[in-house]
């Protein structure tokens, strides 16, 4: 069973979110285990503080390294000490499903969560072993980032979804983006399923899959291209659509 272990300063908001759907069901069956640990709880403070004004003057208050490292320490028992701990930061390297299908094969997984103006500086030193960010942008705290990256690693474990092949298709996890999908009833809005869907021939509709997937990503996200896994009948496909690879 994977193991997560989320510290946080709100523990509910972890768990309660992880708790429906596939996830929901992925933890009930004994697939995956998802605990948020409260940082507040290991506040040395009496008003159970965990935050400070920074050193050098600035706006907004900086996370305390204190509660922060004896939370982690606390679960190192359950997690084990070598666990990855990933810090959610704008300053952290791209989430990709590249990075999703990396951390599936860990063992446990450890997520530290900022607020505020972020974590004091040593505790990143001490305990973080990979700052990730979900993109240029900046959110309030790092639940909902750790959240995202629970549910696109949770799911390419074993038995989660529960078809192997449920994932193999979809966007980014052969570099390219997802062909359309189509179900019923056959004309919706005077528009038609293609044809080819409906014939039953399975090699024409991996064809013509494969040749949506391809023109998708070079409508929509033509970056992927450079660094996707393409056959020569791929790249000539393209060019007889005017796309350069």
């Amino acid at each position: 069973m994977k193991q997560f272990f989320v510290l946080t300063l709100f523990p509910e908001m972890v768990q309660e979110t992880l708790s429906h759907s596939i996830l929901g069901r992925a933890q009930r069956d004994g697939l995956i285990s998802v605990e948020a640990i409260n940082i507040r709880d290991f506040s040395n403070s009496k008003h159970l503080q965990v935050d400070d004004y920074p050193y050098g003057g600035g706006v907004g208050m900086v996370m305390q390294p204190q509660p922060i490292f004896d939370a982690y320490q606390s679960i190192l028992p359950m997690a084990g000490s070598g666990t990855r701990v990933l810090y959610m930061t704008p300053q952290g390297k791209p989430f990709t499903q590249r990075v999703a299908e990396e951390l599936a094969h860990e063992e446990n997984l450890i997520f530290l969560c900022g607020h505020y103006e972020g974590v004091d500086e040593r505790v990143i030193e001490e305990i973080v072993t990979d700052e990730i960010s979900l993109g240029d942008f900046v959110l309030t705290g790092g639940e909902l980032a750790a959240i995202t990256m629970i549910d696109a690693v949770s799911r390419l474990m074993p038995g989660v979804l529960g078809k192997e092949a449920s994932f193999e298709d979809e966007s980014f996890s052969q570099g390219l983006l997802e062909y359309p999908q189509y179900t019923r009833p056959p004309v919706f809005m005077e528009h038609e399923v293609p044809q080819v869907l409906l014939s039953g021939h399975h090699g024409n509709v991996e064809k013509w899959r494969r040749e949506q997937s391809l023109l998708r990503t070079a409508q929509k996200r033509p970056d992927l291209l450079r660094t996707a896994d393409l056959s020569q009948k791929d790249i000539k496909f393209l060019k007889e659509n005017g796309i350069e690879v």
